[in-house]
């Protein structure tokens, strides 16, 4: 092979890594990080005042370099029609202050806002360990959610108020995306891996679930809801589900046992 070759496929593989996921993504059986860190505020409200900031930062820098602008443009102006401009040079000093300060300030600006948005990633990140944990799989074009105890619903997550809700979420088919815009969150479903999302519903009430991955033609159709109930709703209603899943389980058994019996009477009827 020519070293040109050589290169060629070098570079190739590089430019693929980013596309290659980690092992341990890949066969993720347990992706949430264990941890007992407990949050005073829930992460969809920390998302809110970092925005927030981040709004009035745009203002506050944009109304200062309009004001210096227009300042410029008054201070500079042409006077008289042949009035030509003139270069003033500055020292090395004054060009380096000139480069150093303003970049200095809008670096510190953003290191600050690059800050608190890293600790707003590990908030959204670092589950609690009081979590209470749900399964979604997500399918051309719904969304199915599992409780502990096999209850199932369809297009309907309910959630008790005040509980951090961990959800661990798969794909039966295509690449979707699990987004409940109240809480500031939302993750990709893939087809053969595990993810995962939690937040925090703090206020009874309901609240839209959407898919934000295009994912075929019924993607504008694949949306749901999150029923935030008090807890002692919620608790009465999953066991009232449950209890329905066990009579309709044991009517099921108890058919199954009686068809054997009646095919044999059947047959000796015939007899």
């Amino acid at each position: 092979m020519s070293i040109q070759a050589r290169a060629g496929s070098m570079a190739l593989m590089l430019l693929s890594l980013p596309l290659i996921p980690r092992p341990a993504q890949a066969v993720q059986v347990v992706p949430v990080p264990g941890q007992s860190r407990q949050w005073d505020v829930p992460p969809h409200v920390h998302f809110d005042e970092l925005l927030h900031e981040v709004f009035w930062d745009i203002t506050i820098i944009g109304v200062l370099m309009a004001m210096v602008a227009a300042y410029f443009l008054f201070a500079y102006r042409r006077r008289f029609p042949d009035e030509v401009g003139r270069l003033q040079k500055l020292s090395p000093q004054a060009a380096l202050g000139w480069m150093i300060i303003p970049v200095a300030l809008f670096m510190a600006d953003d290191i600050y806002l690059f800050a608190k948005g890293w600790e707003l990633h590990k908030q959204y990140r670092e589950v609690p360990e009081n979590a209470y944990e749900i399964r979604v799989t997500g399918a051309m074009w719904s969304w199915t959610y599992t409780y502990p105890n096999e209850v199932e619903t369809y297009g309907e997550l309910k959630v008790p108020a005040e509980t951090p809700i961990l959800l661990r979420m798969s794909s039966e088919d295509v690449v979707h995306s699990h987004f409940i815009q109240q809480y500031r969150v939302t993750e990709d479903l893939m087809p053969g891996r595990v993810t995962y999302m939690w937040f925090m519903p703090d206020k009874v009430g309901e609240y839209v679930v959407t898919c934000r991955e295009y994912c075929g033609a019924g993607h504008s159709s694949m949306y749901g809801k999150v029923i935030v109930m008090a807890r002692e709703e919620f608790d009465a209603w999953l066991e009232s589900e449950a209890a329905a899943i066990s009579a309709s389980a044991t009517v099921a058994s108890a058919q199954q046992v009686v068809s054997p019996a009646a095919d044999v009477s059947a047959r000796d009827f015939g007899r």
